[in-house]
């Protein structure tokens, strides 16, 4: 009886937690972390070589607030390219065992600089937070997007 209350136990902490990591695929409500403001709506996607992308599909309109069309003094390959229907962040992959996502990039579109990215998603997975930083993380701003679907 002890026996199976162990194992019954052992099971239940083996596969509880982050063992098996929700997938980030979905849209999200980008949430600006100034103003704490809805700013877009944004779908990521998995990619066939388990890379995950995310495209704005929607600019959330805001009081006082006129949205831009295009990149603003953004580089190539994002040189005057509409924002809307803009793949922001590319090359973000799983962390195995965790709720983690690193080694993406990731653009803002308003300032024209291009980042590294990693996301944390939480452990209900609709909430992430989204890091944007040059080199070092801790010199970074983050975001907190929260799912829709």
């Amino acid at each position: 009886m002890q026996k199976n209350i162990l194992l019954a136990t052992l099971a239940s902490v083996i596969f509880s937690g982050n063992v098996f990591a929700e997938d980030i695929s979905g849209t999200w409500q980008q949430i600006d972390d100034k103003s704490g403001a809805a700013k877009a709506i944004i779908k990521i996607h998995k990619e066939a070589n388990n890379n995950f992308t995310a495209k704005i599909i929607k600019v959330t309109p805001r009081p006082g607030y006129s949205p831009r069309e295009t990149c603003n003094n953004c580089p190539a390959p994002y040189t005057n390219q509409p924002i809307l229907g803009m793949e922001i962040i590319k090359g973000l992959r799983h962390v195995e065992g965790t709720n983690n996502y690193e080694k993406g990039r990731v653009i803002d579109p308003l300032a024209g600089k291009v980042y590294d990215a990693k996301i944390k998603m939480n452990a209900t997975g609709k909430r992430l937070t989204l890091r944007a930083y040059m080199g070092v993380s801790t010199l970074g701003r983050s975001q907190t997007w929260i799912r829709l679907d």
